[in-house]
């Protein structure tokens, strides 16, 4: 689901939701509510992004980050699962990362040309992820997404683009979309877009085999693009089979598929969810975990395709800040250490151990709740007690209820994502996992008195 579909208005905490409610508040965030009033004068809800609103008691004003911690500006000590929406992969402010960034500012910022940390980092993607014979960098998922689909139009000389109910790839007019009745019949998610951008697109539902192949044997689509694990809305694994038989009407079509990896890349494995599922793709754009927080994004795929970038094929891609010195070593960094494994086998272990955590916390408390995805990204949701397989199965879940229990949980000192994602970090050890667990022991019991 998309972050802002639906979304939950911020109200006061407890207003809906369970009758016997959880235990009272015992932090505060008056000052950030505070500060966010006032600020509201200047800046559009008083937040940078639309998706940082409807938290409830109130979207937070952070002061620092360290590690898997975050204090905001009423001094709260907050074990954070939001990790920046999923970048902080080796938790706040790494000391390997903060130092090679520091290096490159004292030799320059923005050059308008190529630098060797640049070729480097585009070296260590293509080393990393099976789809990358060529690379390029940008400043946002958005952005390269729009690279990419201009790339599988241009190849293919066809228009047409499938993709998935519940997947997000930015919030530009030709993609952010919710589907009506059928695969064609498209609403927009925003005011103000240009109808005319959904022309080319179509919505299916994700994780059906035959319909989708069925749709793509027709032969006339550009591209199919999707997360390869659905991320954006819960935690949703894809069917056995499923990618395998989208790879193989893909090539059989001559139709681009395109994984985005925004979420998934950099976070599943050093090579993303393609090598950890092992079903490679034409294209695939990165973001998120790829540079510990800094404004990275990447577009990765064949020779053939990419090729076209700048060359003969005339396709543009084009940006100001695009390899900019100081992010690239920031890119460097974070891959050297995510190659060497290590980060992977420890969230990898702590993660497994906070979902089992979880589930047997919600057993004992006779809750209908589903744990599932990753270790290294994973989704909570109340009221349903079956997998959620696709977009309409998520739809079932008490979300009012989860938001409650969200905020009841902050209250607490445990930060985590009210559309009912956890993200995990190399920070994220046996001591932080253990009080993790405390938490929201206290706040099931508060809720079950």
């Amino acid at each position: 689901m998309l972050q802002n579909e639906n979304p939950v208005p911020p109200i006061e905490f407890m207003k809906h939701g369970r009758q016997d409610g959880y235990r009272a508040l015992s932090l505060s965030f008056a000052r950030s509510a505070a500060r966010l009033s006032t600020q509201a004068a200047l800046m559009p809800g008083g937040v940078g992004s639309d998706f940082r609103l409807g938290v409830m008691p109130t979207p937070l004003v952070i002061d620092r980050g360290s590690g898997p911690y975050l204090w905001d500006i009423d001094g709260n000590r907050l074990i954070d699962y939001y990790l920046g929406m999923g970048p902080m992969i080796l938790g706040h402010s790494p000391a390997g990362v903060i130092r090679a960034v520091a290096d490159q500012v004292n030799k320059g910022i923005l050059f308008a040309g190529q630098s060797e940390i640049e070729y480097e980092a585009a070296n260590l993607v293509s080393d990393m992820v099976p789809c990358a014979e060529m690379v390029r960098f940008g400043s946002s998922g958005t952005e390269v997404v729009q690279a990419a689909l201009r790339l599988a139009r241009a190849a293919t000389g066809r228009s047409t683009v499938v993709a998935f109910e519940g997947h997000y790839h930015g919030w530009l007019d030709n993609i952010f979309w919710s589907r009506g009745s059928t695969p064609a019949d498209l609403l927009p998610m925003s005011k103000g877009q240009d109808l005319e951008c959904g022309r080319n697109l179509e919505l299916h539902a994700w994780n059906r085999t035959d319909e989708l192949v069925a749709r793509i044997n027709i032969g006339d689509l550009a591209a199919v693009i999707m997360e390869p694990s659905m991320c954006n809305t819960s935690a949703i694994r894809p069917r056995p089979g499923f990618l395998e038989a989208v790879r193989e009407a893909c090539t059989k079509t001559g139709t681009v598929l395109i994984f985005d990896e925004v979420i998934t890349g950099f976070r599943l494995g050093p090579g993303g969810a393609q090598l950890r599922l092992g079903v490679t793709p034409d294209l695939a754009t990165f973001g998120k975990a790829i540079a510990s927080g800094f404004p990275v994004s990447c577009l990765a795929g064949r020779v053939d395709l990419m090729d076209q970038i700048g060359g003969p094929g005339n396709v543009i891609h084009a940006g100001t800040y695009n390899g900019q010195a100081v992010v690239m070593a920031a890119t460097v960094a974070t891959l050297k250490i995510l190659s060497e494994g290590d980060v992977y086998e420890a969230i990898e272990r702590e993660g497994t151990r906070l979902m089992t955590g979880l589930e047997r916390l919600f057993a004992s408390y006779q809750m209908p709740v589903v744990v599932q995805g990753w270790p290294q990204i994973f989704h909570v949701a109340f009221g349903v007690n079956e997998d959620v397989w696709e977009y309409h199965d998520y739809l079932k879940a008490d979300r009012i209820g989860y938001v409650d229990f969200a905020a009841a949980l902050l209250s607490h000192g445990v930060r985590v994502l009210e559309r009912g994602a956890w993200f995990m970090s190399s920070a994220h050890d046996t001591e932080v996992v253990d009080e993790t667990l405390e938490a929201v022991d206290l706040v099931l019991a508060s809720g079950s008195e």
